[in-house]
């Protein structure tokens, strides 16, 4: 797309620059909120952070798929994903960990929310969407931004980019049989995530009990280590 073709230039680049800071915002909120969990908890919820703004070329296909013109009003008020973050999670309860921290943000405003990990899409698609605007302080105003943010798991990230690749490849238009696979391996990789779970709260509930077991021990024993005996 031929950024000409717009009535106001500058109206697009005021518009491009306010979706890159409200990014660069939430991305530091982010990274914020990841330091402090794994300073509390000794955890971190957030693998890996990625962050993309749709090109004008992006823009103007959605638009027209929605049946609107190209206009800087229609961009700003019927795309929501112009600025786009992606969290990666080991977990699926990390994902709703992270979207309770999200919302508990006194200054985002959370605009709606797309669970389909618990609804998954069609094609099995599972991923957690909240579009959620965030004030851009300018020099004489303030302005809301929206930004989507996807949360998922490692599992779930690898079949949401295997199925984008493949349908890309088929414009859309994938074979039936190709899509009744991907289907199959969507529930493989639930199930793939469940049983990780049930082995990583085996895991910690197992430390638990050896750290529970190291004070009870350090209470029957001097500095020494000699056990404490009871006259």
């Amino acid at each position: 797309m031929n950024v000409k073709n717009y009535e106001d230039v500058d109206s697009w680049k005021t518009v491009m620059f306010l979706y890159n800071a409200a990014l660069k915002e939430v991305g530091t909120k982010l990274e914020i909120l990841n330091d402090e969990f794994q300073h509390v908890h000794r955890y971190n919820p957030i693998e890996h952070i990625k962050k993309r703004i749709k090109t004008p070329e992006s823009i103007v296909k959605k638009l027209k798929r929605q049946g609107h013109e190209s206009s800087i009003e229609n961009m700003v008020k019927y795309i929501n994903d112009i600025a786009g973050v992606r969290l990666i999670c080991s977990f699926t309860s990390d994902i709703y960990r992270l979207a309770e921290m999200i919302g508990n943000q006194s200054d985002l405003k959370v605009l709606s929310i797309k669970d389909y990990i618990k609804h998954p899409k069609e094609s099995g698609y599972k991923s957690y969407h909240m579009l959620i605007s965030v004030p851009i302080f300018l020099t004489d105003s303030v302005v809301d931004t929206k930004v989507e943010i996807q949360i998922r798991t490692i599992a779930m990230d690898f079949w949401a980019s295997l199925e984008h690749k493949i349908y890309y490849k088929f414009e859309g238009n994938a074979p039936e049989y190709i899509s009744r696979e991907l289907k199959e391996c969507a529930k493989m990789v639930s199930e793939l995530d469940d049983k990780m779970l049930s082995l990583n709260e085996a895991i910690l509930k197992c430390l638990e009990q050896a750290e529970e077991e190291s004070r009870q021990l350090e209470l029957l024993t001097d500095r020494d280590g000699n056990p404490i005996l009871n006259e």
